[in-house]
């Protein structure tokens, strides 16, 4: 019996070295996307229904302005690192140029879709 290898022993210093660096590897890229989404605002829609955020502009790094919509109306809003404060409503709502390219895009991708050729 002297001629018979002992197996490796799969809890071996490194591979428990390897798991572990997967591991916060793994951590670090979860971490980095979801900070590069929120840097760059890409996290998802902002609001539905009666009340959602139309747009806003960063004042500085803590501090922005937001234009909210609630119902038919739009309200300014600054927000800071002392909360929020309410600016001022808007008389006349503000009509994004940006909005108007949003169903334009919604209705090729719909076209795409339903093509024989398309995916989905």
């Amino acid at each position: 019996m002297t001629g018979m290898a002992q197996p490796a022993s799969p809890l071996s210093v490194g591979s428990l070295a390897q798991l572990t660096l997967s591991l916060i590897a793994i951590v670090a890229l979860i971490l980095a996307i979801s900070w590069a989404l929120k840097r760059l605002k890409l996290a998802g829609p902002r609001g539905s229904g009666e009340m959602a955020v139309i747009d806003e502009m960063s004042l500085g790094p803590r501090e922005r302005i937001v234009l909210v919509r609630v119902g038919d109306s739009q309200v300014l809003v600054g927000v800071g690192p002392s909360g929020v404060t309410p600016l001022t409503p808007l008389a006349a709502p503000i009509v994004l140029k940006g909005a108007a390219q949003a169903p334009a895009f919604a209705e090729r991708l719909r076209d795409m879709i339903k093509r024989p050729g398309g995916s989905a």
